[in-house]
């Protein structure tokens, strides 16, 4: 049977990458950072002996991160700014539009979408981040706690806000 200390252990070494990811799209300050992805380790240390099995591990510490990346904002969460990269995974998926994805290459038009990310409201900013990271609409539903169609029908509009944003609303409704 395996001790706390190593399921603890085995979960951060499979999760650690995600977790940093999460953290630096909620805070660009790099020392908050740092202390978010401790407090997101505190929280997971404290939850483990809870874990149900339920959901996926990974999906419950998306969760954990998420809600302590929410938490640690505090009142200005409303101002919080998603830091979005060139190399940031699963960018594509945001932006499908070809065109659009060449285009992302160049450093001004990643900085306006990021600047129009920011616009979005809290729960829309926590969609994109789990979108960005590559979770499955069902994940994306279990994560956040809204059912999976509502996941798909909030993802279909942030996409298209953004795309009309980004283009002056030149682009297909596909």
């Amino acid at each position: 049977m395996e001790s706390k200390e190593e399921k603890f252990k085995t979960i951060i070494e499979q999760n650690q990458d995600r977790i940093q990811r999460i953290c630096s799209y909620y805070n660009p300050n790099k020392e908050d950072q740092k202390d978010m992805y401790q407090e997101v380790l505190v929280n997971i240390w404290k939850s483990l002996d809870s874990f149900r099995g339920e959901a996926a591990i990974s999906t419950w510490v998306y969760r954990i991160t998420v809600n302590t990346s929410l938490s640690f904002t505090g009142k200005a969460f409303k101002e919080m700014k998603m830091m979005v990269n060139a190399d940031t995974q699963n960018l594509n998926t945001l932006l499908d539009d070809e065109s659009l994805e060449q285009k992302l290459q160049q450093e001004q038009q990643l900085n306006d979408l990021q600047l129009e990310i920011n616009q979005l409201s809290v729960i829309d900013k926590a969609l994109i981040s789990l979108m960005l990271e590559g979770l499955s609409m069902r994940e994306i539903a279990d994560v956040i706690g809204i059912t999976e169609p509502n996941v798909k029908v909030k993802i279909h509009r942030i996409k298209d806000q953004l795309k009309t944003k980004m283009t002056g609303g030149n682009h297909d409704n596909k």
